[in-house]
Protein backbone atom coordinates (compact mmCIF):
# COMPACT_ATOMS: atom_id res chain seq x y z
CA UNK A 1 0.00 0.00 0.00
CA UNK A 2 1.13 3.16 -0.52
CA UNK A 3 1.02 6.49 1.23
CA UNK A 4 -1.06 9.15 -0.52
CA UNK A 5 0.57 12.56 -0.87
CA UNK A 6 -0.43 15.05 2.12
CA UNK A 7 -2.74 18.00 1.55
CA UNK A 8 -0.37 21.09 1.05
CA UNK A 9 2.64 19.35 -0.28
CA UNK A 10 3.94 19.49 -3.40
CA UNK A 11 4.77 16.50 -5.75
CA UNK A 12 8.61 17.88 -5.22
CA UNK A 13 10.12 14.91 -2.85
CA UNK A 14 11.82 16.64 0.31
CA UNK A 15 14.89 15.38 -1.37
CA UNK A 16 14.43 16.77 -4.68
CA UNK A 17 13.38 20.07 -3.26
CA UNK A 18 16.76 20.28 -1.12
CA UNK A 19 18.90 19.47 -3.96
CA UNK A 20 17.24 21.77 -6.29
CA UNK A 21 17.88 24.52 -3.22
CA UNK A 22 21.34 23.78 -3.04
CA UNK A 23 21.94 23.83 -6.59
CA UNK A 24 20.11 27.35 -6.75
CA UNK A 25 22.70 28.72 -4.18
CA UNK A 26 25.48 27.04 -6.14
CA UNK A 27 26.70 24.86 -3.02
CA UNK A 28 27.47 21.85 -6.05
CA UNK A 29 29.60 24.58 -7.86
CA UNK A 30 32.80 24.01 -5.37
CA UNK A 31 33.06 19.80 -5.99
CA UNK A 32 35.64 18.65 -8.02
CA UNK A 33 34.79 17.79 -11.51
CA UNK A 34 31.80 19.90 -11.50
CA UNK A 35 30.60 20.75 -15.05
CA UNK A 36 32.50 17.56 -16.69
CA UNK A 37 31.65 14.36 -18.29
CA UNK A 38 32.30 11.29 -15.98
CA UNK A 39 35.32 10.23 -16.92
CA UNK A 40 34.30 6.02 -16.53
CA UNK A 41 31.07 6.44 -19.09
CA UNK A 42 32.63 4.67 -21.80
CA UNK A 43 34.40 2.24 -19.92
CA UNK A 44 33.05 -1.43 -19.14
CA UNK A 45 32.14 -1.46 -15.70
CA UNK A 46 34.60 -2.07 -13.51
CA UNK A 47 33.91 -3.36 -9.51
CA UNK A 48 37.31 -2.37 -8.16
CA UNK A 49 37.16 1.10 -9.65
CA UNK A 50 36.94 2.53 -6.19
CA UNK A 51 40.17 0.76 -4.92
CA UNK A 52 42.27 1.75 -8.36
CA UNK A 53 40.83 5.19 -8.02
CA UNK A 54 42.31 5.56 -4.47
CA UNK A 55 45.49 3.77 -5.28
CA UNK A 56 46.33 6.42 -7.69
CA UNK A 57 45.40 9.14 -5.80
CA UNK A 58 47.39 7.90 -2.69
CA UNK A 59 50.44 7.37 -5.18
CA UNK A 60 50.37 3.52 -4.00
CA UNK A 61 51.59 0.05 -6.04
CA UNK A 62 50.12 -3.12 -5.98
CA UNK A 63 53.29 -4.68 -8.00
CA UNK A 64 55.90 -6.61 -5.78
CA UNK A 65 59.00 -5.08 -4.78
CA UNK A 66 61.05 -7.24 -7.61
CA UNK A 67 58.89 -5.85 -10.24
CA UNK A 68 58.26 -2.31 -8.94
CA UNK A 69 62.32 -1.62 -8.51
CA UNK A 70 62.54 -3.21 -12.04
CA UNK A 71 59.66 -0.51 -12.99
CA UNK A 72 61.49 1.99 -11.47
CA UNK A 73 64.78 1.25 -12.97
CA UNK A 74 63.00 1.50 -16.15
CA UNK A 75 62.16 4.73 -15.69
CA UNK A 76 64.93 6.06 -14.24
CA UNK A 77 66.78 4.93 -17.46
CA UNK A 78 64.38 7.42 -19.06
CA UNK A 79 64.87 10.25 -16.75
CA UNK A 80 68.57 10.26 -17.27
CA UNK A 81 67.89 10.41 -21.27
CA UNK A 82 66.11 13.43 -20.41
CA UNK A 83 68.15 15.13 -18.24
CA UNK A 84 69.29 18.53 -18.72
CA UNK A 85 72.99 18.09 -17.29
CA UNK A 86 75.68 15.43 -17.08
CA UNK A 87 75.50 15.63 -13.28
CA UNK A 88 71.54 14.88 -12.96
CA UNK A 89 72.00 11.73 -15.38
CA UNK A 90 74.74 10.46 -12.84
CA UNK A 91 72.67 11.23 -9.92
CA UNK A 92 69.32 9.54 -11.41
CA UNK A 93 71.72 6.14 -12.22
CA UNK A 94 73.46 6.12 -9.13
CA UNK A 95 69.96 6.35 -7.06
CA UNK A 96 69.13 3.72 -8.54
CA UNK A 97 71.79 1.51 -8.58
CA UNK A 98 72.20 2.21 -4.72
CA UNK A 99 68.45 0.67 -4.18
CA UNK A 100 69.30 -2.06 -7.25
CA UNK A 101 72.57 -3.01 -5.01
CA UNK A 102 70.51 -2.70 -2.02
CA UNK A 103 67.63 -5.82 -3.83
CA UNK A 104 70.99 -7.75 -4.79
CA UNK A 105 72.18 -8.05 -1.55
CA UNK A 106 68.77 -8.36 0.15
CA UNK A 107 66.55 -9.75 -2.40
CA UNK A 108 62.37 -8.52 -2.08
CA UNK A 109 60.00 -10.87 -1.77
CA UNK A 110 58.13 -11.73 -5.21
CA UNK A 111 59.72 -12.34 -9.14
CA UNK A 112 63.43 -12.94 -9.30
CA UNK A 113 64.68 -9.20 -9.56
CA UNK A 114 67.14 -9.85 -12.86
CA UNK A 115 68.39 -6.46 -12.63
CA UNK A 116 72.49 -5.24 -12.06
CA UNK A 117 73.49 -1.92 -11.60
CA UNK A 118 74.07 0.33 -14.31
CA UNK A 119 77.33 1.21 -15.62
CA UNK A 120 77.29 5.15 -15.18
CA UNK A 121 79.93 5.77 -17.70
CA UNK A 122 77.92 3.80 -20.03
CA UNK A 123 74.99 5.83 -19.57
CA UNK A 124 76.23 8.85 -19.66
CA UNK A 125 77.72 8.42 -22.88
CA UNK A 126 74.88 7.40 -24.37
CA UNK A 127 73.08 10.82 -22.92
CA UNK A 128 75.73 12.60 -24.44
CA UNK A 129 75.81 11.15 -27.97
CA UNK A 130 71.70 11.36 -28.45
CA UNK A 131 72.41 15.09 -27.05
CA UNK A 132 72.44 18.03 -29.27
CA UNK A 133 74.32 20.27 -27.02
CA UNK A 134 77.83 19.66 -26.05
CA UNK A 135 77.73 18.10 -22.78
CA UNK A 136 77.76 20.00 -19.45
CA UNK A 137 78.73 19.04 -16.50
CA UNK A 138 76.87 21.05 -14.03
Amino acid sequence: MTERKPPGVSFESWVDKQIREATERGDFKELPGFGQPLPSLDRPYDELWWIKQKMHREKLSALPPALALRKEAEDALEAASKAGSERQVRRIIEDVNKKIGEALRMPPAGPPLNLTPFDVEDVVREWRERGDSPPRTE
